[in-house]
């Protein structure tokens, strides 16, 4: 199975791991096409945010589940400051 590219942020790109988790989520794929880029940079810049392996597959699974329930941005995050 061959992944499309998924639309990347207004200044992050999609990074692998997180592309490959959204594209096998149906729902979170609906949703993340559908958010502007401005909302997606919002999202990779929080799951890049964590520096550790262990932390940004944490920041994936809850970038996965809030996406699922209809969340177009990350709550509680300050906002991506390379903006």
């Amino acid at each position: 199975m061959t992944t499309k590219e998924l639309s990347g942020g207004t200044v992050h790109k999609l990074t692998e791991d997180f592309q490959k988790a959204i594209a096998v989520a149906s729902t979170a794929l609906s949703l993340w096409e559908d958010i502007t880029p401005l909302a997606r940079n919002e999202w990779i810049c929080w799951v890049t945010s964590g520096k550790k392996a262990e932390t940004r597959n944490v920041h994936i699974k809850k970038a996965l589940s809030k996406l699922k329930s209809g969340m177009r941005r990350p709550c509680c995050f300050e906002g991506c400051k390379h903006r």
